[in-house]
């Protein structure tokens, strides 16, 4: 029988070691390598291969898997890299075993965000990120309009991503506060927003993933539970049956073309 071989990415974000995205990093920058060998991107791993990251080798683990919601400060940053950004996530936490952040929230920004050493779980949640609501509490510097609430809730158009930014549930709270629910998340999205707008933001709080709610003082950490973790597994799985990868969403394009 064929072995099945396994990209080396693939590898260390099954393993807990990171993302996928923060191996291909990694990879591009040299710092792991094959049976002592820097490997190109995409190399697939037989199954006697030693991999070492920054010289320490990386072996899968039996043990159970992290599941993490962390009430994230103002000015830490969701990076693994402990190496390039002193105030980064990972040493703030200082949990035992290696962890990294699903997804990212600003540096200058605070709340929620979760964080496991499950690579495969990871990948679902990004994957299907913009299906999957993210809610936030935010003041402005001036008073809240009702046109503001409308124009951001119908969508912005950020010119250098060339589209507009999709509908989502806008509600003012008080003068200068209002909540937004997003079910995409753009870099520095809300920011950008208030912006195009005219309103600069003055602090902004994730409350919520999906159903995952903010509930611990702000730079502490707790466990996920039985029930929010299996609910976490079926709305991954929902939004998996419905999702195409994008180049099988090209091949179906041309598909129909040539009819």
């Amino acid at each position: 029988m064929e072995i099945e071989l396994k990209r080396i990415n693939k590898f260390l974000s099954e393993v807990g070691y990171c993302s996928r995205r923060e191996a291909d990093k990694l990879i591009e920058a040299g710092r792991v390598t094959i049976n002592g060998v820097i490997p190109e991107m995409g190399t697939k791993l037989a199954p006697h291969d030693v991999v070492h990251v920054d010289g320490k080798q990386i072996n899968a683990s039996n043990e159970a898997f992290v599941y993490l919601a962390f009430n994230k400060p103002i000015g830490i940053v969701c990076t693994t890299d402990t190496s390039v950004e002193k105030d980064n996530i990972i040493d703030f936490i200082n949990y035992p075993k290696r962890i990294f952040p699903i997804g990212r929230l600003d540096k200058p920004s605070e709340g929620l965000i979760l964080l496991t050493d499950d690579g495969d779980i990871v990948n679902k949640i990004l994957r299907a990120s913009n299906n999957h609501e993210k809610e936030y509490m935010v003041t402005v510097g001036k008073p809240i309009s009702q046109t503001f609430i409308e124009r951001m809730s119908g969508g912005i158009p950020l010119e250098d991503l060339n589209k507009v930014t999709k509908k989502c549930t806008v509600e003012k709270l008080g003068t200068y506060e209002f909540k937004i629910i997003l079910t995409q998340g753009l870099n520095r999205q809300i920011r950008r927003m208030c912006e195009y707008l005219n309103y600069e933001v003055q602090t902004l709080k994730r409350v919520r993933i999906m159903n995952i709610k903010l509930d611990m003082p702000v730079g502490e950490y707790r466990e996920l539970t039985k029930e929010e973790f299996r609910e976490l597994n079926n709305l991954i799985s929902e939004s998996a049956k419905v999702f195409k990868p994008k180049m099988e969403r090209q091949r179906t394009k041309k598909i129909e073309n040539r009819k």
